[in-house]
């Protein structure tokens, strides 16, 4: 059997990054690290934010290479591709638009690559599968919905990108497989103002009127319970967010949570402190993202041939 240790969102924390594998027994040996008996696997998002994206990248790509480490996408992958590949249809545009927001989620990956590395490894961005079924586990950045990836797959023919007309099609709203690659880069939503309730600020200041669902929750069937809203999280005035109500959502909102029983991994929700049951896993799904890029612990999850989630198979490293 072999063992895996699936590792939460990186986001340029190289030093922590190597502080874990180093935790983990992971060796440098033939140029990349190296475990005698596990293989990692990064859950994406290994650039922005952070202060070191480029040794992330020396660190991680020669992982994979040689066969020590897998890899899926993660949303902030998409993003630089997108970021970097001009429109088709517009040919003085990019697929991701250089808004003053865009540009400033990039920033710090511009200026710590120079030109010539940031078209190498976005070249390497654009070969990582979205996800990867393993048989016994699963991995994917922010959520496992089959259906959208069996949409995905039908028009990809993989679950690998293998066109650039596929990033137009994925980078284009309306078109259904922009929906679907949203749903397993981002995460699906729920629309907060359709159940009555007010639209908020983010983290970073953005307005919204949808939450994240817990899509990992299957005991969750209340808005409250589905519904990820952070406590620091604001209405539009500035006033806390309200508790949200205990009210039954549709079917549909229900229809992207997890119900199968092979164990499922991703990042991407941004955890704090020490797993929870829950918010964070259940039995059969584990988030390894806690924001090791805002002050939090780099994480990763040791499965060694269980069934069901062990919360004490979490690694964490502040």
């Amino acid at each position: 059997m072999q063992g895996y240790d699936i590792i939460g969102d990186v986001h340029g924390c190289a030093s922590q990054l190597e502080r874990l594998l180093a935790e983990l027994g992971y060796e440098v040996r033939e140029g990349a690290y190296r475990h005698p008996e596990r293989q990692a696997i990064f859950v994406g998002d290994l650039v922005d934010r952070g202060s070191e994206q480029l040794r992330v990248l020396e660190l991680v790509k020669p992982m994979v290479d040689n066969g020590s480490a897998q890899i899926v996408m993660g949303n902030h992958e998409f993003n630089a591709i997108c970021y970097a590949t001009r429109n088709p249809d517009n040919p003085g545009c990019y697929l991701r638009r250089r808004t003053k927001k865009n540009t400033h989620q990039h920033q710090a990956f511009l200026k710590q690559l120079t030109l010539k590395q940031r078209t190498e490894y976005i070249r390497w961005f654009a070969t990582l599968p979205l996800w990867l079924d393993l048989g016994e586990i699963r991995v994917v950045h922010a959520c496992w919905h089959t259906e959208s990836m069996e949409y995905v797959a039908g028009q990809l023919g993989s679950n690998r990108f293998s066109d650039p007309d596929q990033f137009a099609r994925a980078s284009t709203k309306g078109d259904p497989l922009y929906t679907t690659v949203e749903i397993l880069l981002k995460g699906p939503e729920i629309s907060l103002t359709d159940h009555g309730q007010p639209a908020y600020r983010d983290k970073d200041g953005h307005p919204r009127g949808n939450a994240r669902i817990r899509w990992w929750d299957d005991g969750a069937t209340t808005l409250r319970e589905i519904a990820e809203i952070a406590s620091n999280y604001t209405t539009e005035n500035g006033q806390p967010y309200p508790t949200l109500p205990d009210v039954e959502v549709d079917a549909k909102d229900r229809s992207v949570v997890y119900t199968d029983t092979v164990p499922v991994f991703f990042g991407h929700y941004w955890r704090r402190g020490k797993p929870q049951r829950a918010r964070d896993w259940t039995a059969h799904c584990a988030c390894v993202d806690f924001s090791v890029a805002k002050g939090g612990e780099i994480t990763a999850y040791r499965w060694s041939g269980e069934n069901t989630i062990n919360p004490e198979h979490y690694v964490q490293l502040a």
